[in-house]
């Protein structure tokens, strides 16, 4: 079943660089110009209710005004959260607030006064009145100066101008005429015009990053820590589980050259011995002896390939691992169909965890599943690859510690992937990895 839909959209096309700078220009603004009466307002709040509600504590009716200061803070920095995202070009995620325990009504009501985040609210409210002071003065002036710059000529004519009342232009030893007023104004609009872009963003992220400090800086920060440390069990659960896959990998290993190869080996030795003694006195059983030997040394040359395949063929490291697996399909015991449609060669250490997958469960298939037919799929998306097994045999498997798959999750855990095993009892298994691409 495909996980993604397939449908035809139609893109808008992207703004122009202009549309852009202008689009932002009007945010800026308008963020600027809004946040001065806002800030008026806040200060005159935040201010007149605290210091009332401090100076009622000893009559204990200052503590439910504190708390609805700090309540009414949370709710002007929830808009202050909506306002600064589109001046950053980004969403302001909502911080985390103390929640209230169970217990009594006093227990309930009291518990904004311990959250921090709630006081940084307070604290946004009675201070964000200078930076918006500050942005509102410079972004009314710089508006000013472009807008009445570059219509000077509009309104020149309408100033009335007093004997002996000189205008700027004069001062500067300009002269007093129409023609070198309208050309100075014009040409002030010009430079407010040419740095409004520049002064309006500036003093926007100034009051926008004094405004994200506060009100979620310190939440962002948390949440940078819990996932640095989540990536940091991860990192320790990789490589734990590589370690565990290595010593299964090896104990494994060890037990089939004992219980195979090495066991050849002694009686070839034995037989070669044997041989020697025979020639002197019977040459017929001695070369009888010979040809057993030759024959017990060629089935340990095939199990030492067999033991080498299981660890790095040659065809994975020389063709990629569609051949490889292709050629695993050809010698499975039970009849396999490959869905590996793989053009381009991948990491090595991917291809070598892919192909230990589909060589663990096709044995595993042989072995414990008693099924008639297995389906090997191996398909790349987009963050990376997607290896599944499936047979209808009579289910059962499992991935706990103690069964057959423990040291193959820790494979493919080792190697940033997830494994899924669905193995109903009598309704066959599928096995699935998926594996990450960097």
């Amino acid at each position: 079943m495909p996980s993604v839909k397939d449908m035809t959209t139609y893109a808008s096309p992207a703004p122009s660089p202009v549309v852009k700078l202008v689009r932002q220009l009007g945010i800026d603004t308008q963020y600027v110009l809004l946040g001065f009466p806002l800030g008026i307002i806040t200060v005159t709040l935040f201010m007149t209710a605290f210091f009332t509600s401090l100076g009622l504590v000893v009559l204990w009716f200052g503590i439910p005004l504190l708390v609805a200061t700090l309540m009414m803070a949370r709710g002007f920095a929830a808009v202050e959260r909506l306002r600064i995202g589109p001046v950053l070009g980004r969403k302001v995620p909502h911080p985390y607030y103390k929640k209230s325990p169970e217990g009594s009504l006093v227990r309930r009501t009291l518990t904004p006064l311990a959250d921090g985040q709630s006081w940084l609210d307070l604290v946004h409210g009675m201070f964000r009145f200078i930076p918006s002071t500050i942005g509102f003065s410079f972004v009314v002036t710089w508006w000013a100066g472009a807008i009445g710059g570059l219509t000077a000529i509009l309104w020149d004519w309408s100033i009335p101008r007093p004997p002996g009342n000189q205008d700027l232009p004069e001062l500067l030893g300009m002269g007093d005429s129409a023609t070198t007023r309208i050309i100075f104004y014009f040409a002030l609009g010009v430079f407010f015009a040419g740095t409004l872009y520049p002064v309006v963003r500036a003093f926007a992220l100034l009051e926008a990053y004094f405004a994200r400090a506060l009100l979620s800086g310190v939440n962002e920060l948390r949440e940078q820590v819990a996932t640095a440390n989540a990536a940091r069990e991860v990192a320790q659960q990789q490589k734990a589980a590589a370690v565990s896959a290595e010593a299964t990998a090896l104990r494994r290993l060890e037990r089939d050259i004992h219980d195979g190869p090495q066991q050849r080996l002694v009686r070839l030795a034995m037989d070669l011995g044997r041989a020697e003694q025979q020639f002197a006195t019977d040459p017929d059983a001695a070369r009888a002896t010979v040809a057993e030997a030759l024959t017990q040394t060629r089935e340990t040359l095939e199990e030492l390939r067999a033991l080498s395949r299981g660890i790095a063929p040659p065809i994975l490291v020389d063709r990629g691992l569609q051949a490889a697996l292709t050629a695993l399909a050809g010698r499975s015991l039970v009849p396999v169909e490959l869905d590996a449609p793989l053009a381009e060669r991948l990491e090595p250490t991917l291809e070598s965890t892919a192909y230990f997958v589909v060589a663990e469960a096709l044995t595993n298939v042989a072995k414990h599943s008693h099924a008639n037919e297995v389906h090997v799929s191996v398909r790349r998306n987009n963050t990376g690859l997607i290896v599944s097994i499936a047979d209808d045999g009579v289910g059962g498997a499992s991935v706990a510690k103690g069964h057959g798959l423990a040291g193959l999750d820790d494979r493919v855990r080792a190697a940033g992937g997830v494994l899924d095993v669905d193995s109903p009892a009598g309704g066959g298994t599928r096995l699935t990895a998926a594996l990450p691409v960097q």
